[in-house]
């Protein structure tokens, strides 16, 4: 079963790699563009349809404020970037905002940061995948009849594909990634090109449909609140940002620098797309609504409801529509990489969030299992998590892109926030010591930059807040304080278990137990048993005795009389059970020994079989993993297992060892004379 095992994982993540080929799998900037900014990237595929979307709410005459929403998204975006960058270059280890908060506002604030982070690298997974699997039910039905399923099917193939490491996922995922910013930035460039060249009049499929307004006659501060609310949603576009910073290390050198410029080629990019679909969408008369009543408040030209055999499309497929025509080559293209962007945005996440818990296990804060590379040199236990964490989302959602989009954002612009405040105090700390006067202008320049990057943050989130807490919100800022306690626990525990652990200066290492008891565990008398004996003969203890606990009667004493016949140079000691049970009565007598001479220690060794299949696993060792496992808690008593190779196990002992390609080890062969000096002891 192992062999079988190794060999799926083989095929599937691929050869492992040394330690030493680490530098192999760092990331030039044309391949980080598609791995770490694919999140951004995609959000151009729902942002700007978000927008519509709650403006609708008040009706079609609210679509005149989207320019100045999406007009605040883009100043809020080139803020974070330019912000960001200021990031790579003074904090280039990879820790990102969680690092800046912690070195500059202290630890909580961190925990506070990754906690965000952690929780936002989740909801990206399940806010793609499933945004990208209502691309694809819209042309195949049996998608959208299972969309959970399918939904969690995709984040499975995505977390193989990066479990082979950064390296293969990039090159993976970058083809892809740059048809798609190929696809639209042509699509904006065209539609421009008809509309203020040729003069073209743009017509998107729904450009003749109305809305039924769900709230009209608003208030000066309903209205003011729906805009915001809008543009909360639009904000959407900004997420993804913050992992460059968290990948840094994953770039080649000079890090910073490579790191800086793909943040400033991912924020142009993602710039000009945002305003070109929405400012087209404009142009082409898109209507949209709220999934939950386009049967109802979608009304068509004649102003009957479209019914709930309509099916909306997407802002940019309506767009491709009015540019290209629905039945163009074009349009099919454009509809396929945006589908498959959405799915590909996840990959951001699972870049972003095992270095984080890299860097929070090496902190303490997570499990330390977390801080260790895979096979492929990536951080797989942390990938798997991601996974798993998405996965059950997906499920309790039932992969409902509207209810998902509720919970998003909160965590990042926490993140943000804290990151641009932490900055802030970071070049006003080293402006204190820095005395040329070039470099204090760049320091100078680089704290406005973040103090206006903080401000502008902090309002967001406050507007996000306000406006999304009653309808989602509330569930990510509930989880974030459970992730902050959590992890504040395992620090705790770990610097408890240091501390205990510790070496003191009273601490003698040379003192050594008065006596040592050794006891042989015996339910039989066969070739394990022997061996355990001589085993524990050869360690010379003080004392040795075979213990077996007699649960039969005729089979406790048949025992005995098997004993005394071989003439077995070892005392055996019965050990009576009115009730059958077998681990109590050693683990009572074991205490007893130990009561009777506390400094002296106990070592209990126990014959194990070692078998082959992994079905013979259940049939046997059973009693005795019991046994170790209750023994573990018991101060002052040593477990051995002595193991007994089964034929079974021959095939695994033929095995090549990973140091020695092509080697092949011979099982050991035992004659009659080994097994007699076995049994002798």
């Amino acid at each position: 079963m192992a062999k079988v095992t190794d060999l799926l994982k083989r095929v599937l993540v691929g050869r492992a790699l040394r330690s030493g080929q680490l530098h192999e799998q760092l990331l030039p900037k044309r391949i980080a563009l598609p791995v770490f900014a694919s999140d951004a990237l995609s959000s151009v595929a729902y942002a700007p349809q978000e927008i519509l979307v709650i403006l609708s709410l008040a009706g079609v005459s609210f679509y005149t404020y989207s320019p100045w929403v999406a007009a605040g998204v883009v100043v809020v975006m080139l803020t974070v970037v330019a912000s960001y960058r200021q990031n790579v270059h003074a904090y280039p280890s990879g820790g990102g905002d969680y690092e800046v908060a912690t070195v500059n506002l202290g630890h909580n604030a961190g925990l506070t940061v990754a906690s965000a982070l952690m929780v936002d690298y989740v909801l990206t997974v399940a806010v793609s995948v499933a945004n990208g699997v209502d691309y694809v039910g819209a042309t195949i039905p049996f998608v959208a009849d299972h969309k959970p399923s399918v939904a969690i099917a995709i984040v499975v193939l995505l977390t193989v594909v990066n479990l082979r490491g950064l390296r293969e996922s990039g090159a993976a995922f970058a083809v892809p990634t740059y048809a798609f910013m190929v696809a639209v930035l042509g699509l904006v460039a065209w539609g421009g090109v008809r509309v203020l060249i040729f003069g073209d009049e743009l017509r998107a499929p729904s450009a003749d449909f109305g809305i039924v307004p769900e709230q009209t006659d608003l208030t000066a501060f309903a209205a003011a609140f729906l805009i915001l609310r809008a543009f909360s949603s639009g904000c959407a576009a900004l997420t993804g940002v913050e992992a460059i910073s968290n990948g840094v290390p994953a770039f080649r050198k000079p890090k910073s620098k490579n790191a800086a410029t793909t943040l400033l080629m991912m924020g142009l990019v993602a710039i000009t797309m945002f305003s070109g679909i929405i400012a087209l969408g404009l142009v082409s008369g898109v209507k949209v609504a709220e999934p939950s009543v386009v049967a109802t408040d979608l009304l068509r030209p004649d102003g009957t409801p479209v019914g709930p055999g309509y099916h909306q499309q997407p802002i940019i497929s309506q767009v491709a529509d009015a540019v290209f025509g629905s039945g163009s080559l074009l349009f099919v293209v454009i509809s396929a990489v945006t589908a498959l962007i959405l799915f590909l945005a996840a990959n951001t996440a699972f870049n972003g969030f095992p270095v984080l818990g890299s860097i929070l296990a090496q902190d303490r804060y997570l499990p330390r299992q977390l801080h260790t590379r895979g096979d492929r040199l990536a951080f797989s236990n942390g990938i798997v998590i991601l996974a798993a964490a998405a996965c059950l989302l997906l499920w309790g959602f039932q992969a409902d892109v509207s209810r998902l989009l509720n919970l998003y954002i909160v965590g990042v612009f926490v993140s943000f926030t804290l990151s641009q405040t932490g900055m802030v105090i970071h070049w006003t700390r080293h402006l204190k010591t820095e005395t040329d006067p070039r470099v204090r202008h760049q320091m100078h320049r680089s704290r406005t930059i973040n103090f206006f990057g903080g401000i502008m943050t902090g309002l967001v989130l406050v507007v996000v807040l306000l406006t999304k807490f009653l309808v989602g919100a509330w569930i990510v800022c509930l989880a974030m304080p459970v992730l902050f306690l959590m992890m504040k626990a395992i620090r705790r525990h770990y610097d408890n278990v240091a501390a205990e652990l510790e070496i003191t200066g009273d601490y003698d290492a040379t003192v050594l137990p008065a006596r040592n008891h050794a006891i042989v565990l015996v339910s039989k008398i066969h070739k394990p048993t022997m061996r355990a004996l001589a085993y524990a003969r050869a360690t010379r203890p003080s004392t040795l005795e075979a213990v077996t606990v007699g649960v039969d009667g005729a089979e406790a004493r048949q025992l005995q009389e098997e004993w005394e016949r071989r003439g077995i140079p070892v005392p055996l000691k019965m050990l009576d059970s009115p009730y059958r049970e077998i681990t109590q009565p050693i683990l009572d007598y074991v205490k007893t020994l130990r009561r009777r001479s506390p400094r002296d220690v106990v070592t209990v060794f126990i014959p194990e079989y070692v078998v082959g299949h992994w079905w013979e696993h259940l049939l046997h060792n059973q009693s005795a993993l019991r046994l170790k496992a209750r023994l573990l808690f018991k101060p002052g008593v040593m477990v051995t297992s002595v193991p007994w190779q089964l034929h079974s196990s021959d095939r695994l002992l033929a095995r090549p060892e990973p140091f020695a390609p092509g080697a092949v080890r011979r099982p050991m062969k035992r004659n009659a004379k080994d097994e007699e000096i076995s049994a002798r002891g």
